[in-house]
């Protein structure tokens, strides 16, 4: 017992160390890639300086070490187990009883705990990292400014309205008003303002028209708003008051891409989300998609020593690592499809997001089984 405890842990701590290596190596590389492109974009930008394409490319290395993890505990995992079958260790271990299942078992948990710590302590660090290089990404290198660079300069939004009918909903369109022409104390403005009042089954309850609408916590606050109901007959100008559970935040954050949330924001942003009648379905899939990481990671470990334990003295080991490579990057290949279907609705989305990582976990399952009892 003492013996097999000792094994699980020297393997864990050189599966551990080639993992970290293999991850900071590949983040290096990527972000060396990201910051050649960044520069060939600002080439013909003055404003655009190395100082800040370089930190650009420093906020998004975070980013980049989440969306690598996978295949870092990959290579990382074929890469120790290699070594140490190549040394005879592994062999030497096996011969004396000591079962696979044994010594993997602190591989396979290590990457679980790396896959968890990504989910839930990398997460917000890159979501904010993200969110601020896409911030400059766009103020300095795209010439846009997030919704007022929307179709005509128009915001279409969507919106709970229990005021005409319980369950009803409205959808304002308006023009957003930028930061600085905003007057004392406003948040956030549209103006030219149409609001269209829905019942449940979208029949036309009533049309508002106003030169503007002030988003205040809690409110939509009209001045001038004119009213026309069912007969067509507008109605004296006057004030409006519209309940909401948008912030200026809110509308920002539901045309930003979901990596720039939070892990821990994301349950409650897509309610508000699904409340104010915005797709979630993105969301979802990526909160999900988070959740299932450590199995992945998990599955990514198993891959690796079950295409990379076999003795070199049978032969065809470079064709052993070179399948688990392959069944790496196809996995990587199935997620990504299986995501765009759940994007698109075909797939449920618990099922699109847990399906690669449960596929490749069992997959690895099975053949450490045909290897090890087979």
């Amino acid at each position: 017992m003492t013996i097999a405890k000792t094994l699980t842990l020297y393997v864990s701590r050189r599966f551990a160390a080639m993992t970290l290596a293999m991850l900071a190596a590949l983040a290096g590389l990527v972000a060396l890639f990201d910051l050649i492109e960044l520069l060939r974009r600002a080439a013909t930008r003055q404003e655009a300086t190395f100082g800040l394409v370089s930190q650009i490319a420093a906020l998004r290395l975070p980013f980049v070490a989440m969306q690598i993890l996978p295949f870092a505990i990959l290579l990382g995992g074929i890469a120790a187990f290699w070594r140490l079958t190549r040394s005879s260790e592994l062999v030497v271990a096996r011969a004396a009883g000591v079962s696979a299942w044994g010594f993997l078992s602190g591989p396979v948990a290590v990457a679980v705990l790396l896959g968890a710590l990504a989910t839930t302590m990398v997460s917000p660090i890159s979501s904010a990292m993200l969110a601020r290089a896409e911030r400059l990404d766009a103020q300095y290198l795209r010439n846009v400014s997030g919704i007022t660079a929307l179709a005509g300069g128009r915001l279409w939004l969507r919106q709970s309205d229990p005021g005409l009918d319980p369950r009803g909903v409205a959808i304002l369109s308006g023009r957003p008003v930028p930061l600085r022409d905003l007057r004392p104390g406003e948040a956030f403005r549209l103006d030219a303002v149409t609001i269209w009042r829905l019942s449940a089954e979208d029949r036309p309850l009533a049309r508002v028209e106003a030169p503007s609408a002030v988003l205040t916590p809690g409110r939509w606050v009209i001045e001038g708003a004119i009213s026309f109901g069912n007969d067509r007959q507008p109605s004296p100008a006057q004030r409006l008051v519209l309940p909401t559970e948008l912030t200026p935040e809110r509308i920002q954050d539901s045309f930003a891409s979901p990596d720039t949330l939070s892990f821990w924001a994301l349950p409650g942003f897509i309610q508000v989300l699904e409340n104010a009648g915005f797709s979630a379905v993105r969301h979802r899939l990526h909160f999900q998609s988070l959740l299932a990481l450590p199995l992945l990671a998990a599955a990514m470990a198993l891959l690796a020593a079950g295409f990379s334990m076999r003795s070199s003295r049978r032969g065809g080991v470079a064709q052993m690592i070179g399948g688990g490579v392959a069944a790496g990057f196809a996995l990587f290949v199935i997620d990504k499809v299986t995501g765009e279907f759940g994007e698109a609705g075909t797939l449920p989305v618990a099922f699109a997001a847990w399906a690669p990582a449960g596929a490749g976990f069992l997959l690895a399952t099975a053949l450490l089984l045909h290897l090890e009892d087979g």
